[in-house]
């Protein structure tokens, strides 16, 4: 199980050097879990037990619509932390559902466990305080990009930042994310690859 670690710790090196002090908190405080396709691992409707670091695999989070239709809001493209922010911090509810939609490999902490790191860590504020603004960012943007760019440029822009996803999740789900049809989808796809 080093290799989760060591994956964590490489995540983490492009923002801040993580003294020994601090990986030696990581390797107890997150718990490596192995979770099968296909599974949801937090539901909606309840509170968000797990801050997961993705060490290999796809994961996505979604809600669903007034329609009953699924809402794909994320996606990683490779290894990052993934959770429902919001909700796991505050310690309320969400609406988001997070779906493993590959085999993943995890590291996964609880929130109590985020207390005491952060109690025993140096660094944990401060690299916590950049991946949440990362995401932030790319949230923003996303948003930004569903209400002012055409959706073969949404579509461009998705295979330039992740051009993994399209080879290894489900259609309906990068039509959910970009936020066009199934169908529209596939068209873009004949049109410009891959």
């Amino acid at each position: 199980m080093e290799h989760y670690y060591q994956r964590f710790f490489s995540y983490v090196a492009e923002i801040l050097i993580l003294p020994e002090a601090d990986k030696w908190s990581i390797r107890h405080l997150f718990k490596p879990v192995f979770v099968p396709k296909d599974t949801i691992i937090e539901s909606a409707g309840e509170v968000p037990k797990y801050h997961n670091f993705i060490v290999s695999g796809y994961m996505r989070n979604f809600h669903l619509d007034k329609d009953n239709s699924e809402i794909t809001t994320d996606l990683n493209d490779g290894s990052r932390f993934f959770t429902s922010y919001f909700h796991f911090m505050n310690r309320t509810v969400s609406n988001e559902n997070l779906h493993c939609i590959t085999d993943c490999e995890l590291l996964r902490i609880s929130r109590d466990d985020v207390d005491v790191g952060a109690g025993r860590s140096s660094t944990q504020k401060d690299y916590t305080i950049q991946i949440l603004q990362k995401h932030l960012e790319e949230d923003k943007r996303r948003i930004n990009a569903l209400a002012t760019l055409t959706a073969e440029d949404r579509y461009r822009n998705f295979l330039d930042e992740k051009p993994t996803i399209i080879r290894h999740v489900p259609l309906r789900y990068v039509a959910s994310y970009l936020g066009i049809t199934q169908r529209h989808l596939s068209r873009l796809r004949r049109e410009f690859g891959p």
